[in-house]
């Protein structure tokens, strides 16, 4: 998978990138990841990529000459599945969201600044609009590394064990289980007879009604949704 990066402070980008699970996967070959400095396709001397709102108010607006220079240069020479901007009022980021977005070959993700990007950027480029959350960030970089990292753990080699990310949080609506490590007995805190038992079917049992029950305690929203 390729996933390219547009952003006004690509800086911000460099240590999610460079270590663990990320780190490995462009190793291995299977994740490139290349960020693009929106200033390079700025205006003028100073290379200007904001200017202030039309009608007035607060914050400056990144202008569309630049992200669309920087697009058009991009899609001259991938096609993109989908081009995501970062932003605080797309679609909230989920596990199945990821999941479908693992199985691309290209993403392209717009990093917002200040108050946002050009609405006619959005209406004209921009084919899908995602949040990490209910809060504002300075910027979309941080949100881009989450999706990236949610995303590239998923893609197939990447993961020692394959299998690990099919029980993570959220695949099927359900919350992880308690998990435990040697020692078996901590503190006189001992772990679940049943995980030393060596009876897998039973152990499964035990994990799948515990993530059950941990999910309708912390959050019974999901076992109500469809997707």
């Amino acid at each position: 998978m390729r996933i390219d990066i547009v952003s006004a402070v690509p800086e911000l980008l460099e240590s999610p990138f460079q270590h663990s699970i990320l780190k490995r996967a462009q190793e291995r070959g299977l994740l490139e990841l290349q960020v693009h400095h929106l200033r390079e396709y700025g205006l003028g001397r100073h290379r200007q990529i904001d200017d202030y709102q039309f009608g007035g108010g607060a914050g400056m607006v990144m202008m569309p000459e630049p992200l669309a220079a920087c697009i058009d240069a991009l899609q001259s020479q991938h096609h993109y599945d989908e081009i995501i901007y970062l932003t605080p009022d797309g679609q909230r980021l989920n596990q199945s969201l990821t999941n479908r977005l693992s199985l691309h070959k290209k993403l392209l993700l717009l990093c917002g600044h200040y108050k946002g990007i050009d609405e006619r950027i959005r209406q004209h480029y921009v084919t899908m609009e995602v949040s990490i959350g209910d809060y504002v960030l300075s910027g979309g970089e941080l949100a881009a590394a989450v999706l990236v990292d949610a995303i590239g753990r998923l893609l197939p080699g990447v993961l020692n064990d394959e299998t690990s990310a099919l029980f993570d949080s959220f695949q099927d609506n359900l919350l992880a289980p308690p998990v435990y490590t040697r020692p078996a007995v901590f503190r006189d805190w001992a772990v679940p007879d049943i995980l030393t038992s060596g009876n897998t079917p039973a152990i499964e049992e035990w994990r799948y009604e515990q993530a059950l029950k941990r999910t309708q305690e912390r959050r019974p929203d999901l076992l109500s949704e469809d997707d």
